[in-house]
């Protein structure tokens, strides 16, 4: 499971508010093609809410704790019956770490010139 410090958490809660849930959990609860289709959310989107129908807070906790386990994401936050999850993109972040090489080089100045 993916730890984040609070300041993070907090930054995330912030961007999930405005969000529309993304995927629905039935009665039936966690089953292969809703962790799939929570996997394709979290590769396309990072940031997901995700709202859950079961009965019990019990019972959504574990569902939480379940899917953050079995698809490496950080449990945001829990109201109701509203779940925000986070997993960061590993494509996103390799083009974070690399930077971008200017197309042009720098035009130099007059001053430039002078020296």
């Amino acid at each position: 499971m993916l730890t984040l410090n609070a300041a993070q958490r907090r930054r995330l809660a912030a961007q999930g508010h405005a969000l529309n849930p993304l995927v629905i959990i039935g009665k039936a609860g966690l089953t292969e093609s809703v962790l799939k289709e929570l996997d394709r959310g979290l590769l396309s989107h990072e940031l997901i809410k995700v709202k859950v129908l079961l009965g019990e807070r019990n019972d959504r906790k574990l569902a939480l704790e379940e899917i953050c386990q079995k698809l490496n994401a950080a449990p945001i936050q829990h109201i109701g019956r509203t779940l925000v999850i986070y997993r960061p993109n590993p494509e996103k972040t390799k083009q974070k770490i690399m930077p971008k090489k200017p197309k042009c080089k720098p035009h130099r100045t007059k001053r430039s010139y002078q020296n």
